[in-house]
């Protein structure tokens, strides 16, 4: 009998704010252990929380970009438990009344060995602000646990999504889509590696049409790669255990990438186990309408809009599109590359698009990967490669000069047409020159002309060969082709 997985994710983004969610202290990233904890972040009696403006503006941004009810009137709550890096013994959070409600996230699921790519809509139930608390260091204290609190008071938006997905690939697509969006408008960094971005899984499996399993949650998951990996763990782990007769027990579990496995670190507290109340020191926040549509005028155009826009306008396929729109960085650069690469048409679509697309969808970001850098470190810039991609375009070069000029670029810096005149690169593209050219091969081949002519057309690539050796390379591909054909069957 078949199984269905069921997951849902709960995200933690943190916000790009200078400051701390509820005081001033710092939340700059990798500064000694403790230099940023201030009164608050320690939490020495008396202090009292005061709330960050642009860490709520942030909120409300995400929330206007998935189309979510933002509540007029939402209340930040005491989420009480003890951890030693939680100085306080409760966490600043939201509960019944979180400021972000009940959005939706369409997610790209590309093709696998056993389906075809499709979109899917996950809703998102809520997203609240909360702090962060510091963090524990157990390398090199001998037996004993070292505090940081620099982290403790750093604002987060915890987005949680209703259990909508079906399989692990759904998962990381969802994972991948919310990381594009929350670096896209500006909230949040999405630096994996430090934190910035990190994600809890809960997993549980059923036969079709049954009633909910139970789930475990994976926990603090910041690689695509390793919750790919912790999910098809946990997946078969919690399907052979009840295979064989075993119950599952709800649980948080951590994912060991050195082993590929999940183990259980305690048994999942629920909301009761928290004790959560209103937090008597801070007011209610309350959400006008004329603040969010301030906020909503800053919105950029979010990447499915851009999507549709490259699809529908640029006549790109869905695939192009999704991957020109991975980061608002590529897309700022398609664009600029496309506008420069057709400056006499206004606005270039069609062949100049997708030209442009496989540019920089192949060679720029192959040379980006080999050299371990992000679109924003390119060294050659959009208006750049335009430059170059309009000498494609106007026949002055041919598809391997181009790729002379862009590694030329890519070392050296300078402007399309300068290094094609430094390297005589420009292109055969006069008629009258090519058919003198393949004249002279015809006859110099005579017993090649008639063994192609009595059939063998694999003959037609050596005299390619031999016309784009004769030019030096130069001669203009399609002219050049157009014309063998006609001599070669004449």
């Amino acid at each position: 009998m078949t199984w269905e997985i069921v997951i849902g994710l709960e995200v933690h983004a943190q916000l790009s704010t200078s400051s701390k969610i509820f005081c001033g202290a710092s939340t700059a990233f990798g500064a000694e252990p403790n230099t940023q904890a201030d009164a608050v972040s320690i939490a020495l009696p008396g202090v009292l929380p005061v709330l960050n403006k642009g860490a709520v503006e942030r909120a409300i941004k995400f929330g206007l970009a998935v189309g979510a009810h933002i509540a007029p009137r939402s209340v930040f709550a005491r989420k009480n438990y003890f951890y030693p890096d939680l100085p306080k013994g409760y966490q600043i959070s939201q509960f019944d009344l979180p400021v972000v409600g009940n959005g939706q996230l369409v997610i790209h699921v590309p093709a696998s060995g056993k389906t075809e790519a499709y979109e899917k809509v996950v809703r998102l139930t809520r997203a609240h602000l909360e702090e962060d608390a510091g963090k524990s260091l157990h390398e090199d204290f001998h037996g004993m646990t070292g505090i940081d609190l620099n982290r403790a008071g750093t604002p987060l938006l915890e987005i949680v999504s209703e259990p909508d997905m079906r399989s692990a690939d759904e998962a990381v697509a969802y994972a991948k889509t919310l990381h594009t969006l929350v670096q896209w408008i500006g909230i949040c960094d999405g630096n994996m590696q430090e934190g910035s971005f990190r994600c809890d899984v809960n997993v549980s499996v059923r036969r079709p049409g049954a009633a909910l399993g139970t789930r475990r949650e994976i926990k603090n998951l910041n690689s695509f790669k390793f919750m790919q990996q912790a999910i098809d763990y946990e997946v078969q782990w919690q399907i052979d255990t009840l295979v064989n007769g075993g119950a599952i027990h709800q649980a948080t579990v951590l994912f060991n990438p050195d082993t590929g496995e999940t183990r259980a670190m305690r048994s999942k507290e629920e909301a009761h186990d928290y004790r959560y109340f209103p937090d008597p020191d801070l007011l209610p926040l309350d959400i006008s309408e004329e603040w969010k549509e301030q906020i909503r005028a800053t919105l950029p155009e979010l990447p499915q809009a851009k999507q549709a826009r490259y699809e529908n306008e640029l006549g790109l396929s869905i695939y192009d599109a999704n991957i020109l729109t991975a980061s608002r960085e590529m897309a700022g650069f398609f664009e600029t590359a496309l506008a420069a690469s057709s400056p006499d048409k206004g606005r270039a679509g069609g062949v100049e698009a997708k030209l442009c697309a496989n540019w920089i969808m192949g060679e720029v970001n192959a040379q980006l990967n080999r050299d371990g850098l992000d679109m924003t470190q390119c060294p050659i810039s959009a208006q750049q490669l335009g430059g170059m991609l309009q000498r494609i375009a106007d026949n002055t070069i041919s598809n391997s000069g181009a790729k002379e000029v862009f590694r030329t670029m890519w070392a050296d810096g300078g402007e399309a047409d300068a290094i094609i005149e430094a390297k005589g690169l420009k292109q055969v593209s006069d008629s009258g020159t090519i058919e003198a050219l393949v004249d002279e091969i015809i006859a110099a081949n005579a017993d090649k002309v008639a063994e192609y002519r009595s059939g063998k057309d694999k003959l037609f690539g050596f005299f390619v060969g031999l016309a784009m050796k004769a030019s030096k390379g130069k001669a203009n591909p399609a002219q050049l082709n157009e014309v063998l054909k006609r001599k070669l069957t004449g």
